[in-house]
């Protein structure tokens, strides 16, 4: 907590703070043409400011401008070591303005100040540059082309990129898209969700104070049809990397096949289990893992544990002790520090959440109630397999718990889902452990734990919870790069052309 300031002392750079207005194009703000569009507070519901929305003909013109930064090449053709040059200064800036960031995302989205000042700014920061070091770093290849030819395999940028972020996590997933594809060269077309549109409007201005040129890094706020739909649609759009929806990732693909075939990656929705064995350990931090991955960040987050799997001999130890950690996650204002929860993204995914509680079939432990666009963490037992509450995504803060007997039995109920995002185990039993980790179809299982694994780790997800590529590590770096060969004959020119 000693990193933290007051309530007060948010609130007085909250009232103090001139928010961006405006789309971010060919290196500055300019008014977009597609009317206004109003961003409001989560927790209190009041308008924060308007900003000037985007239609296709923006589209048209940042894809232009993009189109033109990169075919003039002062980014693309850029030494890797001065691109790596450049992000780093675009961190420096960050960490300069990191408390302004903070309290802007957390007025903009609802998240608690304490998790955008401990975990959301230090992990932006930390993957922007990550990504800059590897810029330099990154080997091609050569293949086994014998004495009369040298094969050189390479990578280069993809060229324009449309970044289409979701906005429960507006400056992280910001940052996961940015890193790798600034790194490598591309001009990047950023559509921010139209409910948290600020922090990276003002990224992209720091990004230009950094040296990043006009053109390579561009915002356009607005709504899916006005912005997502033309950016998908663009034949002058070389990839797609969406965060979001499962439906709304699944657009992207048709608009791909309906245009140029532009690369398409897709990270979406997850309904991930926590399972834990009858022979797991320590079962007050199993209950610490399990609160914090049900819970955290409101439950809005694709890698929430939100299926609790739990064989029958420990799950009345286990369930004591989620109790007992559930009373340290306070609800409340964003702002105050003290708070574990914020508020939800908006009145309409409000109700959305509140209406599977309502719907619910299983026995409530805890929580239930719904304040505004505050919803308490809410923990529901004797879920069955066939329930909602165990296979849609609710995206909000419900833990479901579903008993099992045996070690077969958790591993069919974790795997009856059409997603495949993330997956935690928890068992003493090395053995076991491995045995789940290899029998789950997810992108990322933990043992003893939860997590994501950290920015050298790849993350996504099998199924429908994932396509085309994977967000972090060196993974990432190849998915916004073409891979070429270049095929060099060495044979003796006086033989004449070689057929081959």
């Amino acid at each position: 907590m000693s990193d933290l300031l007051t309530r007060a002392e948010y609130a007085a750079i909250a009232d103090a703070m001139d928010f961006p207005k405006a789309a971010f194009i060919d290196g500055k703000y300019r008014a977009g043409r597609g009317g206004k569009l109003k961003t409001h507070n989560p927790a209190t519901g009041k308008p924060i400011c308007e900003i000037a929305a985007c239609n296709k003909a923006d589209v048209d013109l940042a894809v232009s401008k993009a189109r033109e930064a990169f075919d003039q090449g002062h980014w693309a053709k850029l030494h890797p070591g001065e691109r790596k040059d450049v992000l780093i200064r675009l961190c420096k800036l960050i960490t300069r303005n990191r408390r302004e960031l903070a309290v802007m995302e957390s007025l903009d989205s609802g998240k608690p100040i304490r998790d955008c000042e401990l975990i959301d700014i230090p992990e932006t920061i930390h993957t922007i540059k990550w990504h800059a070091e590897a810029a330099d770093k990154l080997y091609d290849q050569t293949a086994p082309g014998g004495d009369d030819a040298i094969a050189m395999i390479v990578r280069e940028p993809v060229g324009v990129v449309a970044a289409v972020l979701p906005w429960n996590f507006p400056l992280l997933m910001l940052a996961w898209k940015i890193g790798p594809a600034l790194a490598a060269g591309n001009s990047v077309i950023v559509k921010p969700a139209e409910q948290t549109s600020l922090t990276a409007l003002r990224v992209a201005e720091l990004a230009a104070e950094a040296g990043v040129p006009r053109g390579v890094l561009q915002v356009l706020p607005g709504d899916g049809p006005a912005v997502g739909e033309p950016l998908g649609l663009h034949s002058g759009v070389d990839m797609v990397s969406f965060t979001g929806s499962t439906e709304t990732g699944k657009r992207f693909l048709r608009y791909s096949a309906d245009s140029n075939l532009k690369k398409v990656v897709l990270e979406c929705g997850g309904k991930n289990p926590a399972v834990v064995l009858d022979d797991a350990e320590n079962l007050d931090l199993v209950a610490e893992h399990i609160v914090n991955a049900a819970f955290w960040n409101m439950g809005e987050n694709c890698s929430a544990n939100s299926r609790l799997i739990v064989h029958e001999a420990v799950k009345k130890p286990l369930l004591k002790s989620v109790l007992a950690r559930l009373r340290d996650w306070k609800t409340g204002d964003p702002l105050d520090p003290q708070n574990h929860l914020g508020a939800l993204i908006d009145k309409a995914h409000c109700k959305k959440v509140a209406g599977y509680l309502k719907s619910a079939k299983g026995k409530l432990l805890a929580g239930g109630k719904v304040d505004g666009s505050f919803v308490s963490p809410t923990i529901f037992d004797e879920v069955r397999r066939g329930d909602r509450l165990a296979r849609e995504e609710i995206f909000g803060p419900v833990l479901s718990i579903i008993t099992v007997g045996s070690f077969d039995e958790a591993m069919e109920i974790a795997n009856d889902t059409d997603y495949g995002l993330t997956a935690s185990v928890f068992t003493a039993n090395g053995r076991k452990a491995l045995r789940a980790a290899r029998s789950i179809r997810a992108g990322t299982v933990t043992v003893n734990c939860y997590g994501e694994g950290d920015i050298s780790t790849p993350f996504g997800g099998y199924k429908q919870s994932g396509f085309g590529g994977r967000d972090n590590g060196i993974h990432a770096h190849d998915q916004y790069t073409e891979i070429k060969t270049i095929w060099i004959d060495l044979g003796d020119p006086a033989a004449g052309d070689r057929v081959e």
